[in-house]
């Protein structure tokens, strides 16, 4: 078995830590959106409303990821899409809102908001792919 096969059967084995990591992971995206980038506006440039609107999702997606960690024993996979997808969903939203913001940002609001779409996006297909393996 190779490297990539064998890691991706010991996170079948413990699902929790995927919902674990996307929860963290969205815990930091609601500090740095709804303080850190709130404190720097004027350094990022996105409106505080979109902050704020924006650190909101991460946070309830946060709460959903930490609930599956640790209340979900069976038919883990179904509630790895549902976050996947909520991820994707929110990659996209981001997107549109960089774009109709896009007179607001600075180049550092752009970058930031660039490298989260790609973490963000790469987690979601990584948490889809998971989900849809069987390595049993």
């Amino acid at each position: 078995m190779d490297k990539i096969s064998l890691f991706f059967k010991r996170m079948t084995l413990n699902p929790k830590l995927i919902f674990l990591i996307d929860g963290l992971g969205a815990l930091l995206s609601t500090f740095l959106l709804g303080f850190v980038l709130i404190e720097l506006q004027n350094l990022f440039g996105m409106p505080a409303e979109v902050l704020h609107f924006l650190a909101s999702i991460a946070g309830i997606f946060a709460l959903y990821s930490f609930i599956c960690a640790f209340c979900i024993n069976k038919n883990w996979r179904f509630f790895l899409k549902i976050i996947a997808i909520f991820n994707l969903s929110y990659c996209i939203l981001t997107f549109f809102l960089v774009y109709a913001n896009q007179i607001f940002l600075t180049n550092l609001g752009v970058i930031y908001f660039s490298i989260e779409i790609i973490i963000i996006t790469i987690l979601a297909l990584f948490e889809i792919k998971l989900a849809s393996l069987d390595l049993s």
